[in-house]
């Protein structure tokens, strides 16, 4: 538009309420995002989860991700004393056996590394903590029956009358009426190897690798593999169990997807009819989430890793279809009507004019599936009690061998970047035909 002396007044103000706009735009969206996050704040009683959020126990919890609990544990009515890693049956000292810091007896003695000492006597028992003093007990019938050097109790200390907690740096004590128990934290993942019963535990490396070139490499491995207190072997098959449902979702939705998908695109389907009740079924599939269609299959089949392939199968199908519709609706019809001039078939038009089109962009996104399903399968695992996942919420729920969840989260990491290595090599070489690896 040209601007002369009559219409310069209307462009100014046409200017104007442009720029007021922009810059009513530039203020009031971020003004918007501002009030919906302190919303959200109040909303969601975020400062009331500061309140009761207590940092010891984010501590605790990743303290026991590196480290592990030796329990000494004292029946208070018969006297008889256990000691054992992480307090498991599997994890037991033998008999008349203990730690060197455990001196048995009939007054146990436990020398902590900061110089404290818990002692359990046939009717009292004692922890003598240094900058702090002497606290006794003499749990019963009356509760804990506990006594402490000061009246005005310090905050790592919890008593009541049935249960007295000591919490320090070194160890913690519990005393109940029935039992006292203290639990003292070691750095490393004890029995990761060989547990208590095995004749290769507490062995040095140099004399491991001397005894399994002497002809014990069967016997090691066998301690390794089936150790009662880490499971090598189960989790070893609950990752492939994992990858496995992954893989029969994600491939079997690329099988059921397929041929649905030349239903869904208008360039092969001239019916509208046919491509709308196509797409409203992927639509369908896809809208409900996985977890979803988990519960729903769990109770339809029971729980089980076929059921965790299955929801992904059916989800994917969705997803899958959307996809590979669209993907069928760009093929160039050029090459389609060569093959239809020498007279092939359909069949043989789809196979050679349309997937040889597709196939690259099929096969990319189906690789990315697999990829992702891999952490998915983790998830649905735990509901449909299957793969690495059920292990993973088996370790939580006993809110005891954290070093087991973080072992089985190390696991899960490593198997994606693997997935992820691997899904992009098959692409190179299956799209590219890259060989190279890199």
């Amino acid at each position: 538009m040209t601007m002369t002396a009559d219409n310069a007044p209307d462009l100014r103000a046409q200017a104007g309420r442009l720029f007021r706009r922009k810059r009513l735009t530039a203020f009031g969206i971020p003004l918007l995002v501002l009030v919906y996050l302190v919303y959200a704040v109040f909303a969601f009683d975020v400062p009331g989860l500061i309140r009761t959020a207590d940092p010891e126990n984010g501590r605790t919890l990743i303290r026991d991700s590196y480290s592990y609990k030796t329990h000494v544990s004292r029946d208070n009515r018969s006297g008889e004393v256990s000691v054992a890693i992480e307090g498991e049956r599997k994890g037991q000292y033998p008999d008349g056996t203990a730690p060197g810091w455990v001196a048995l007896g009939e007054t146990t003695v436990i020398t902590l590394d900061g110089g404290g000492i818990v002692t359990f006597g046939p009717d009292e028992v004692s922890y003598d903590i240094p900058g702090y003093g002497l606290v006794t007990a003499r749990p019963g019938n009356g509760g804990a029956n506990a006594t402490f050097p000061t009246e005005e109790l310090p905050e790592w200390i919890n008593a009541s009358k049935n249960r007295v907690a000591i919490t320090t740096d070194e160890a913690r004590l519990t005393i109940t009426r029935r039992k006292t128990e203290v639990f003292r934290y070691e750095t490393g993942w004890e029995l990761f190897f060989f547990t208590l019963d095995s004749p290769y535990h507490g062995v040095g490396p140099g004399e491991i690798a001397a005894r399994a070139m002497s002809g014990e490499l069967p016997a090691i491995w066998n301690d390794f593999w089936h150790n009662r207190m880490w499971r090598h072997a189960d989790v070893a098959w609950a990752l492939f169990e994992t990858v496995l449902m992954a893989f029969l979702g994600t491939f079997g939705a690329a099988l059921v997807a397929l041929p649905l998908a030349f239903l869904a695109a208008r360039n092969f389907t001239p019916l509208m009819i046919v491509q709308q009740v196509a797409r409203r079924f992927f639509d369908f599939f896809r809208g409900v989430d996985a977890l979803i269609w988990t519960i729903v299959l769990a109770r339809a089949f029971g729980p089980g890793p076929l059921t965790g392939a299955l929801a992904i199968l059916v989800t994917d199908t969705g997803s899958f279809g959307k996809m590979f519709s669209e993907a069928l609706e760009n093929v160039d019809g050029r090459q389609i009507e060569g093959l239809q001039s020498t007279g092939a078939k359909p069949v043989q038009r789809y196979r050679f004019g349309v997937i040889p089109q597709v196939t690259p962009v099929l096969l990319s996104q189906v690789l990315y599936f697999f990829e992702s399903n891999t952490r998915s399968a983790t998830v649905i695992g735990a509901i449909t009690g299957g793969g690495i996942g059920l292990l993973l919420t088996q370790a939580m729920i006993t809110q005891k061998d954290w070093e087991e969840v973080t072992y089985y989260i190390v696991l899960v990491v490593l198997m994606v970047f693997a997935m992820d290595w691997f899904s992009g090599w098959l692409r190179r070489r299956l799209i590219r035909g890259d060989d190279s690896g890199h």
